[in-house]
């Protein structure tokens, strides 16, 4: 369904607070009372009064169900009824994107964050928000730096308990962490404490998770950088090493919200660094290997980026994944055809960058970079380790790299 399909009048889409039907403005409140149908979950729906509209609460799941749903009552004067602002992690986004924007008139309310931030004297702007409603709770330890103030959108009551025993996992144990419940409501409480030890009993289950980050100075750094330490991932020793991962993330070059093929995934490190850069960035990795492909999964979960797609042996039979924006070949560039499968399906425009450490990988490249053009360059790295009592240079495998655009079709 489109908004050209959308033959009703405009869907009301009222965000409503903690404070219910008593914090909305007149605006919003003609908008529900004028409905014939009015949407929403039974905890918001139990925040307005008696009318004469008919209340259809949610079905679980409600994403799969959602178009028909509307489909059903598209002559009649609907309202969805949302938290706070609904364009904020709220189904007025999920709405603009299967009616359209135009099928739609939204009455917000403040956010979650807008109220945290309001109580915490946090400046919004500079406030990164995390949700991990339907989201692993992984997904936060991207953002987590020493300094750094975050929110959370939680899941449910559980979330606060979990979230502690992360930041203690992963060098911010010292870290101050905030619950705020039931927002801008008569029953509005804060909860803080550190999260090393945290020992506050679930509460609420609407709220919100504020953290003040304080880093472990002896736990490794993990930024958003690529080039994170080797011993930050496991498996078989089958991964990009540091210094050369730092290189060939920087070639790629990611952007927010672009997709990219990691071909011969190894451990996952190239996929797993390029999503760090941003949260909008996406991965496919390719891994013939099962136990590799397992490694790369636990990688990924560990490192905050579980929305990595881990799949088998490439090219294969789906055609489900759109036209990556990059393509990194790091495994099986003398296989037959695997070449010429990436490059085919490489949007125009779009990045390929391939390292080779052996003879016969670095042939191939030569002769695709005379074929395509691009940038041809070679690493050699040292690393100083202990020999007796001095320190000596241990030369790591040279790496040959090739990196190439895509002509786009006027090009």
């Amino acid at each position: 369904m489109t908004s050209a399909a959308w033959s009703g009048v405009p869907i009301r889409v009222v965000g409503i607070g903690a404070d219910g039907w008593g914090g909305l403005g007149e605006r919003a409140k003609a908008a529900v009372e004028d409905s014939e149908v009015v949407f929403g979950s039974p905890r918001q729906l139990a925040l307005i009064p008696d009318g004469k509209f008919e209340r259809i609460p949610w079905p679980t799941p409600l994403l799969p169900a959602l178009p028909e749903l509307l489909a059903q009552h598209s002559g009649r004067r609907l309202t969805v009824l949302a938290s706070g602002d609904p364009m904020f992690y709220g189904i007025g986004a999920t709405l603009a994107r299967i009616v359209g924007p135009g099928a739609l008139d939204v009455y917000p309310q403040p956010s979650s964050a807008s109220l945290a931030c309001a109580r915490l004297g946090w400046p919004l702007a500079e406030t990164p928000v995390v949700s991990v409603v339907a989201r692993p709770l992984t997904t936060v330890l991207p953002e987590l730096a020493d300094r750094r103030r975050i929110l959370v959108l939680s899941e449910n009551e559980s979330t606060p308990a979990a979230l502690a025993e992360l930041l203690r996992d992963n060098g911010f144990g010292a870290s101050t962490l905030t619950v705020l419940e039931q927002l801008g409501g008569e029953n509005e409480c804060l909860r803080t404490g550190t999260a090393d030890d945290w020992q506050h009993p679930p509460g609420d289950p609407l709220n919100l998770c504020a953290i003040d980050c304080v880093a472990d100075p002896h736990h490794p750094r993990r930024t958003r950088m690529p080039g994170l330490r080797d011993d930050s991932f496991t498996g078989d020793g089958q991964l990009t090493k540091a210094e050369v991962r730092a290189l060939t993330v920087s070639a790629l070059a990611p952007a927010p919200g672009e997709l990219l093929w990691d071909v011969g995934g190894g451990s996952g490190t190239i996929a797993i660094e390029w999503c760090r850069t941003h949260p909008a960035c996406r991965a496919v990795t390719y891994e013939r290997l099962p136990a590799r492909r397992d490694q790369i999964t636990t990688n990924a979960h560990a490192l905050g980026v579980p929305g990595i797609a881990v799949r088998g042996a490439f090219p294969d039979t789906r055609t489900d994944s759109p036209a990556p924006d990059a393509i990194f070949l790091g495994g099986g560039l003398t296989q037959d055809g695997v070449f010429d499968a990436c490059w085919q399906r490489l949007r125009p425009g779009g990045r390929l960058v391939a390292n080779a450490v052996t003879a016969e990988s670095e042939t191939l490249l030569l002769a695709w970079c005379a074929r395509h053009g691009g940038t041809l360059r070679k690493f050699q790295i040292y690393r100083g380790e202990p020999l007796g009592g001095f320190t000596a240079w241990r030369p790591q495998l040279p790496v040959a790299q090739w990196i190439v655009v895509k002509p786009r079709a006027n090009s």
